[in-house]
């Protein structure tokens, strides 16, 4: 139980600080900016992965969390409980946000600034990035795996940054459908679900085929 406490805690978190900034960012006159959004999702990966990974993991992504699976590094039975964790800690922090900032129209959402398609290959994109480092930091070394906290949380910022502006950089599942579904903007929403979803499974696949030729 400790371990879906963890990872309800950690994406409410995630979500709340990260989708925060966004919406105080725009409440405020933009006196977050954009780097400053992208630091704070930076910040909040690293600390969560620091705060809960010897518990869970800080999956903290259901894409993450299906990855690990296939990648033979997670359980099949406890895919549905930790997706389910994720779940409630998005829609948790994405109310509470509401409640903060009725007015505010996006939630801090992720929404393609250009066509569905280019926001799409950008997302297939950043995650197989993230979920590469998040493979090869994890399952490496003793000393790697120390820095695999700063590591994860330095590609969330450095993808935020450029991609930000595009796609909204979300490169997880949940940090987008809790904001759409609260916020009532889901016409979009297939991107962030699939586009995610196969970056990851496209790095897990590609980690195996390196490890494998490793061994040899």
């Amino acid at each position: 139980m400790k371990k879906y406490i963890a990872e309800l805690l950690g994406t409410f978190c995630l979500i709340f600080s990260g989708t925060g900034a966004i919406i105080v960012h725009q409440e405020t006159g933009g006196t977050v900016t954009h780097v400053g959004i992208c630091i704070v999702f930076g910040l909040i990966v690293t600390a969560m992965i620091y705060a809960f990974g010897n518990i869970s993991g800080a999956h903290i992504n259901p894409a993450v969390t299906v990855s690990f699976w296939v990648a033979g590094l997670f359980p099949a039975k406890e895919i549905l409980p930790y997706i389910i964790s994720q779940t409630i800690g998005a829609f948790l922090a994405t109310g509470l946000l509401r409640l903060m900032f009725p007015e505010n129209e996006g939630l801090g959402g992720t929404y393609p600034s250009g066509s569905d398609m280019q926001s799409f290959v950008m997302e297939v994109v950043l995650t197989f990035m993230l979920m590469l480092v998040v493979l090869f930091t994890s399952q490496g070394s003793k000393e790697v795996g120390v820095l695999a906290g700063l590591a994860i949380g330095g590609v969330v910022l450095l993808e935020a940054l450029f991609a930000g502006p595009i796609s909204g950089a979300s490169m997880n599942p949940i940090r987008s459908l809790a904001p759409a579904i609260v916020a009532g903007k889901t016409s979009q929403l297939w991107v962030y679900l699939a586009a995610p979803t196969i970056g990851a499974l496209s790095a897990t696949f590609t980690w195996k085929v390196m490890k494998e030729v490793k061994a040899e």
